[in-house]
């Protein structure tokens, strides 16, 4: 079995590589979707939350006021690498789960912002990294969640990491709303 990372920045397209992954019949983790629900069902991450980001993160009834913590991580970055430390062991342990469950799948996907602050750059054989100019990518936030381009600017800005060393295995997808996507997809199925 291999398992393999999508990864790129906010707006850059992994969600739409998933998806076609997903048509074509392959196991898509997608770690965003994943963290919340680990997020939203563990009281110990909900209390840490309140104490080590902000008090205001979780509401009176339980429920996490994403927006408030968007805010707080993704204009301080202590608060937002404290956010990666308490979410991203859970994660990792509920993909070594999922993984296991499909043993019989010869080739599995993680989808993932943060591949190297979440320690998944570890656990996968290689990785796709979508990419698209900034400009772009902040137009399709903006169209997609319907925001400010300020606030986008500043989470891509936050979201930006350079690491120490990159994977040994990376392979590009442009999405510049130019080149086809799905050809440099196929392409990278038929060579791995």
């Amino acid at each position: 079995m291999s398992l393999t990372a999508i990864t790129g920045g906010i707006g850059a397209g992994k969600s739409v590589v998933s998806a076609m992954l997903t048509a074509m019949g392959y196991e898509v983790f997608d770690c965003d979707s994943e963290a919340k629900k680990i997020m939203d069902s563990d009281t110990t991450i909900k209390s840490r939350l309140k104490t080590e980001i902000h008090a205001e993160t979780v509401r009176d009834d339980g429920s996490i006021d994403r927006q408030r913590l968007s805010s707080v991580v993704f204009s301080d970055k202590a608060k937002l690498q404290i956010l990666n430390d308490i979410v991203h062991g859970a994660v990792r342990r509920r993909i070594n789960t999922w993984a296991t469950e499909h043993h019989a799948d010869s080739h599995l996907f993680v989808e993932t912002a943060i591949l190297y602050q979440s320690g998944l750059d570890k656990m996968v054989d290689d990785v796709i990294e979508v990419i698209a100019p900034d400009e772009i990518r902040i137009m399709r936030v903006v169209r997609r969640n319907n925001c400010d381009e300020a606030q986008v600017a500043a989470r891509i800005s936050a979201q930006q990491f350079v690491p120490q060393t990159r994977h040994k295995h990376i392979s590009e997808i442009i999405n510049d709303d130019k080149l086809p996507v799905l050809p440099q997809l196929l392409a990278y199925l038929a060579s791995h």
